[in-house]
């Protein structure tokens, strides 16, 4: 039987190794723009969405387009999945036509069970449960600002949800200290709590003040997903879990904020504090591109 090919799903698949060299690999395309024209000239990603998304498409699509591949946008609604075909025959009929596919998904089950039935490597864009192309492109940026990732303190403010899964992962293979303040009820994927804790240091907490106290980095994300924003949900973390200038004071006077965007400003997150000096996204959301070209580069080249 074949080897199947590498995937990423939860950015557990990566070690400290792969994860800093696919930093570096980031950080050179990025300050290197033509770097890597035409490496992937004549291969084509399949990218599969059944959730809405703007910087996965567009970043995904462009970092593509500036390899010298393609990128072909499938509406999982207008496929014949849509109509009862199975993910895997999906997978299966895909991996004849493309090189790589990568899925925005609401249940992680369905970018598992392509993975398990492609021949190419897939990439999860997003699913209920991980986000790992946002937690790489986190790194970039926390990289970019600190000059560093090893030693740092992490704060995480609201819902430990799949971008946090996914960040909790990346801080252990990268030795991020990081503390996640969550309501009860909402805490993160103990699994990659337990796995992490064996790499760094991991709290979970309710208390937003004492995560961000001192931190580096404060990091949040709305607290409702797409499928998700029932009033009663929300009133669980407002207003404690909303970072405001006074929770970022708490934080060292050089931390950053940083969030995977789209922002509720004036919830999860104040307008002063998104949009003042300490804010970093738009930087973050510039680097999904940059570190999804290492990735391709580095699953297809």
């Amino acid at each position: 039987m074949a080897k199947m090919p590498f995937s990423l799903l939860t950015l557990d698949e990566l070690d400290a190794g792969g994860l800093s060299s696919l930093i570096c690999d980031a950080m050179r395309l990025k300050r290197h723009r033509r770097a890597g024209a035409a490496k992937l000239k004549s291969r084509t990603l399949a990218m599969i969405f059944s959730k809405p998304s703007t910087r996965t498409r567009v970043s995904f699509e462009v970092a593509m387009a500036q390899l010298g591949g393609h990128a072909v946008s499938l509406d999982l609604a207008r496929m014949q999945a849509s109509r009862g075909e199975s993910l895997a025959d999906t997978a299966r009929t895909l991996s004849r036509y493309v090189d790589a596919i990568m899925a925005r998904v609401y249940d992680h089950a369905d970018i598992v069970e392509l993975a398990d039935h492609a021949t190419v490597p897939v990439i999860n864009g997003l699913s209920d449960m991980f986000h790992p192309c946002q937690t790489l492109a986190d790194l970039l940026t926390i990289r970019e600002h600190k000059g560093q990732l090893a030693g740092l303190d992490v704060a995480w403010v609201g819902d430990g949800n799949n971008v946090c899964n996914s960040l909790i992962y990346g801080c252990g293979l990268a030795r991020i200290n990081i503390k996640v303040a969550t309501p009860r009820g909402f805490a993160p994927d103990p699994r990659a709590v337990a796995e992490s804790k064996k790499r760094t240091g991991v709290s979970v907490m309710a208390d937003p003040a004492s995560a961000v106290a001192g931190a580096d980095v404060v990091i949040t994300d709305t607290f409702t997903s797409i499928h998700n924003t029932a009033p009663a949900r929300i009133k669980k973390f407002l207003p404690r879990y909303r970072v405001t200038d006074s929770l970022m004071a708490r934080a060292d006077p050089d931390a950053i904020f940083m969030h995977c965007l789209p922002a509720k400003r004036g919830q999860e997150v104040s307008a002063s504090v998104i949009d003042g000096q300490q804010s970093v996204v738009w930087d973050e959301a510039e680097n999904r591109l940059h570190t999804q070209k290492a990735l391709l580069l580095r699953l297809l080249s």
